[in-house]
């Protein structure tokens, strides 16, 4: 027999449905959630790794800017520097950081060069340049006037040879000291 409509019977247990049909679906297992601490501690070196990379690079930069850079703080070190590269390694283009724009006043300087490079030619030797006694003559504030003595010495037929000139150079300082002409003393 059925209740009446709308009455409050409970079910019977037999009417009941089995627990079974209730019951979730077998649950699946948890996915693991990605390693974020691999992620973190990758991402930070990386970070550091670049921040090291590009700290370093401009502290090369840094120090090969100051070590190429012509040093023309005074006029006897332009000078020697002027001589070191012009008579000793030969090399215009560095010779060229220590003189004017107007380089017309250094023709006995280039002539002398020209004499020295012709007599190793001759004499099938080369010469040692030593520039000594360095000193300056007279200085302003943005000129001055240094004389020195430049020491060729060879050995010529087993004999060692030695020949010094006196020399004097004028000065100009823009932006650094710069040699613009050249005497012999």
């Amino acid at each position: 027999m059925q209740p009446p409509a709308g009455s409050q019977v409970s079910r019977v247990p037999a009417q009941r449905t089995p627990q079974e049909d209730l019951a979730p679906p077998p649950a699946q297992p948890v996915p693991v959630p990605p390693r974020r601490r691999l992620r973190t501690v990758l991402t930070v070196a990386g970070v550091v790794l670049t921040v090291l990379c590009l700290s370093g690079a401009v502290t090369v930069y840094i120090l090969y800017s100051r070590a190429s850079a012509p040093d023309r703080t005074s006029p006897e070190v332009a000078v020697v520097n002027y001589l070191q590269a012009f008579l000793v390694d030969r090399n215009d283009a560095r010779a060229e950081a220590y003189t004017c724009q107007d380089s017309t006043g250094l023709g006995p300087i280039e002539r002398f060069r020209d004499e020295i490079v012709t007599r190793e030619r001759e004499l099938e030797v080369t010469f040692s340049i030593n520039i000594e006694k360095v000193t300056v003559s007279k200085a302003g504030s943005s000129d001055a006037v240094v004389a020195a003595v430049v020491r060729r010495s060879a050995s010529v037929d087993g004999l060692q040879q030695s020949l010094t000139d006196g020399w004097r150079f004028e000065l100009r300082d823009l932006d650094g000291w710069r040699v613009c002409r050249a005497e012999l003393a």
